[in-house]
């Protein structure tokens, strides 16, 4: 096998199982391996550490399959791999209320680049890494033997794909597609364009924390910030809110989110859908001195990389600060950051910053994070991405 060997002392991180090997860690490359090619990765005496996928164009250039030297990367380890993933999520899942959940989450399910998502009958996957692409076939193969799931759909159009040198891709995999279908989650039902809907379709990550929001919920006013499809919003309105607000930049999402409400059988006149920049209505409706006893604020990332760290933070004050001006005595705010690269420590720091410009004084009362079908591996503590807290303001 084509082999990768690692520089004296860089193999302390392969021995912890972190499941990346960045380019400055290797001393040399034999036998020419190429794009997704699976290589024996060596200490720098030569002592085997484990098989990898070879990616030269990114600076992680290995993602570890496996830490034993002798396995084989073949259909009977994807095979395995899925199947133990599909029953951890079965023993989460209560079918009758909820079936649309994350399958397959990458390096957490021993499966580095791999996004798989389930709507109802159909599995939407993602090839984010250049071994993830090479086995494609195989990895496809076993998710319908393993889930019986006969339609599969592809959506790796990330732009993470360029950096594994991998050119975007979408199409069908298997059996066929709808652009709109209809889940369940937490016995309420939704609307999901995996085509062309953000990510996979939804964002499954809160589904935990959207039934959470529904326990505060009773008679309140709401106002849902970067609603997307209206889904924090639906579950306000199902734990008895008064009334909810939809704020979102995308008028087509909202159409969405206003088919969602009709379908639960909730009035029109319970919500309403504003299409705008979030940061821009919310200073009018400060300026208007309008008010609301529940916000929550589950932006889209601001921070892609290290670099944006400084202006993500300057942006998640900003729009924390204008929530705060526009809660009642005693609101509640839900507030979230799903940037990985903004800590947990500095996303409380930057709420707190924002509470105190405002002038309001919060607490926390909960902290909350993405669904348990999204775990984090405690060897890839990079898994762990979403962040939100509960505050309240005081009366």
């Amino acid at each position: 096998m084509k082999s990768v060997w690692l520089k004296s002392g860089k193999e302390k991180s392969i021995l912890r199982k972190h499941p990346w090997i960045f380019s400055g860690a290797i001393q040399r490359v034999d036998g020419n391996p190429e794009l997704g090619d699976d290589v024996l990765i060596k200490s720098s005496s030569g002592v085997p550490l484990g098989i990898g996928a070879y990616s030269p164009h990114s600076q992680i250039r290995i993602r570890m399959w496996s830490y034993n030297s002798e396995t084989t990367i073949d259909k009977e380890f994807f095979y395995n791999k899925i199947n133990e993933a599909y029953d951890f999520r079965n023993s989460l899942i209560d079918p009758s209320r909820t079936n649309s959940y994350r399958l397959i989450y990458s390096e957490s399910d021993g499966l580095p680049g791999l996004i798989v998502d389930k709507y109802s009958g159909l599995l939407v996957c993602q090839f984010l890494s250049a071994g993830a692409e090479a086995h494609n076939e195989l990895i496809v193969d076993c998710l319908e033997e393993v889930t019986n799931c006969k339609n599969i759909y592809e959506r790796s159009d990330s732009d993470s794909r360029s950096k594994e040198g991998l050119r975007k891709a979408t199409g069908i995999l298997k059996g066929e597609i709808s652009d709109e279908i209809e889940i369940l989650e937490n016995g309420v039902k939704l609307f999901v364009n995996p085509v062309k809907g953000h990510k996979t379709g939804f964002y499954l990550d809160q589904r935990d924390n959207r039934q959470i929001l529904s326990a505060y919920a009773k008679g309140k006013t709401v106002l849902n910030c970067f609603s997307y499809t209206g889904g924090f919003g639906l579950f306000a309105l199902q734990g008895g809110a008064k009334f909810v607000t939809n704020l979102d930049a995308s008028r087509p999402v909202l159409d969405t989110s206003e088919k969602n409400y009709l379908l639960n059988g909730f009035a029109s006149d319970s919500f309403e859908n504003i299409c705008g920049d979030a940061f821009q209505v919310l200073r009018n409706m400060r300026d208007e001195n309008k008010k609301f006893d529940i916000i929550v604020l589950d932006p889209p990332k601001f921070a892609e990389s290290a670099k944006q760290v400084i202006s993500a933070a300057r942006g998640y004050k900003d729009i924390n600060m204008l929530a705060c001006s526009l809660l009642n005595p005693g609101g509640l705010l839900f507030t979230f950051s799903c940037s990985g690269h903004i800590t947990s420590e500095l996303f409380q720091k930057i709420v707190a910053d924002a509470a105190l410009d405002a002038g309001t004084d919060l607490k926390i009362i909960r902290k909350l994070s993405q669904a348990e079908d999204h775990p984090v591996a405690l060897n890839f503590p990079e898994s762990f991405y979403l962040k939100g807290l509960i505050c309240k303001i005081n009366q």
